[in-house]
């Protein structure tokens, strides 16, 4: 009985010390940084770890920690968009903030266990998974925006302004090299933090 227990106490305890680092991120700074009505987020590292390290479950996990600070932005009037959107569909800021983010770090997770069943060397998953964490947060987080919002007067607004035409240009004007930068930081980031842990631990990338 005791050793059963003991996978699960490691786990959780690797977990809370990810959820503190990705709150820690978010106190100090590193983890949002406010970009026009956008935030060009790195808190998507610790979710790729968590994904690379301990699984699909943990990144969700993650992702929610992530989802939920977001939120708080949101209700606070931190960030500008999302407070303006909050003020349109509460329910639907929700979704957007929180459940996405759950989304992304739940799929990231899975999408890392099959990059291991095709290649063997640990490299490979730890960068997919770790480019794979801000590409898919910002597919969900602007898909959901477009889908939910994009007839909004707030969207409109931005739209206008950016001179688009349709929903794609929209979210590729918007995104810009923020997302680039996002892309690049959290996969060399993830990479080599996920891999060093992996090597340490002698784990099996996301065996959980």
């Amino acid at each position: 009985m005791k050793k059963s227990k003991k996978p699960n106490v490691l786990f959780l305890t690797q977990l809370a010390i990810l959820v503190a680092i990705e709150l820690l991120m978010k106190v100090i700074g590193l983890g949002s940084v406010p970009v026009g009505p956008l935030y060009m987020s790195f808190l998507t590292v610790p979710i790729a770890v968590g994904a690379i390290v301990l699984g699909p479950a943990a990144g969700a996990v993650l992702g929610g920690v992530f989802g939920f600070v977001s939120f708080m932005d949101a209700v606070k009037g931190a960030s500008v968009m999302t407070s303006s959107l909050l003020a349109v569909s509460p329910l639907n800021t929700f979704v957007l903030c929180f459940g996405m983010r759950v989304l992304m770090g739940w799929c990231v997770g899975m999408l890392n266990r099959g990059v291991r069943r095709v290649c063997s060397k640990p490299i490979v998953p730890c960068f997919v998974t770790s480019l794979a964490a801000p590409v898919l947060n910002t597919i969900f987080f602007m898909g959901y925006i477009v889908l939910a919002f994009y007839q909004t007067q707030y969207i409109q607004g931005l739209v206008a302004a950016q001179g688009t035409t349709n929903p794609l240009a929209f979210v590729v004007v918007l995104v810009g090299i923020q997302g680039v930068i996002e892309a690049i930081v959290c996969s060399i980031a993830g990479t080599a933090i996920g891999s060093s842990v992996l090597k340490v631990t002698g784990k099996t990338a996301g065996a959980r």
